[in-house]
């Protein structure tokens, strides 16, 4: 088979994965075979292999003993776990990224949220609301200008999004969650860090509160 230079492809490759593994369409606990794998993908086994061992470094995936990698599965008591940190860098990072959104920036972030809500409305792509949710809060991290603090977030938020209870699904959930992001919004628009960072801290707590009820 004919393929890409390395160098493009193994980030391909990851990405790839690390999508299946989001979707759902790879569930929490399948195998991570890397023979099937690459025929599925139709590459090379190096670069699943690299983008495996990625996948277990985000936490995304882990390994077992005699058995191989597997997609990692996150029970009540992980997700817990990962909220309540998350729920403290969230706010740092929003806090960081008040005084350095653009009206660009801002804009972006309009937009992302108006396809939220689009979205919410059809209710047809419950992995398309994880890419969504996903998309506005790399936003706002990136831009926090802390590499260090947007690093821990992506595999913290990655790994959130592997629950599989009602968390993101249920459309109260939903409605909520969006809310919660305009609030968020609003607060970056002001340029105040403080309530862009207890906007922002909300959120995930209220995602904490929303587990504790069901």
């Amino acid at each position: 088979m004919t393929e890409p230079d390395g160098e493009l492809l193994g980030p391909t490759v990851h990405r790839q994965l690390r999508q299946l593994v989001l979707s759902g369409e790879l569930e929490p606990g399948t195998p991570l075979s890397v023979l099937a794998l690459s025929a599925r993908l139709g590459v090379s086994r190096s670069p699943v292999r690299e983008a495996v061992q990625q996948l277990i470094y985000e936490g995304l995936a882990v390994t077992v003993a005699h058995a191989g990698a597997r997609v990692a599965v996150v029970d009540d008591e992980r997700i817990r776990e990962v909220l309540a940190v998350r729920a403290v860098l969230d706010g740092l990072a929003a806090g960081g990224a008040a005084t350095r959104l653009t009206e660009s920036d801002l804009g972006k972030l309009t937009a992302i949220l108006a396809t939220q809500e689009e979205h919410l409305r059809d209710n047809t792509d419950p992995a398309r609301d994880t890419e969504l949710d996903l998309e506005f809060h790399t936003f706002i991290r990136d831009r926090a200008g802390n590499a260090t603090l947007a690093a821990e977030l992506a595999r913290l938020e990655a790994q959130a999004h592997l629950y599989r209870g009602d968390l993101w699904t249920h459309p109260r959930n939903r409605t909520t969650a969006l809310r919660e992001h305009r609030r968020i919004l609003e607060a970056l628009e002001s340029g105040h860090p403080g309530d862009a960072r207890a906007a922002a801290e909300a959120h995930v707590c209220g995602l904490l509160t929303r587990m504790d009820r069901r």
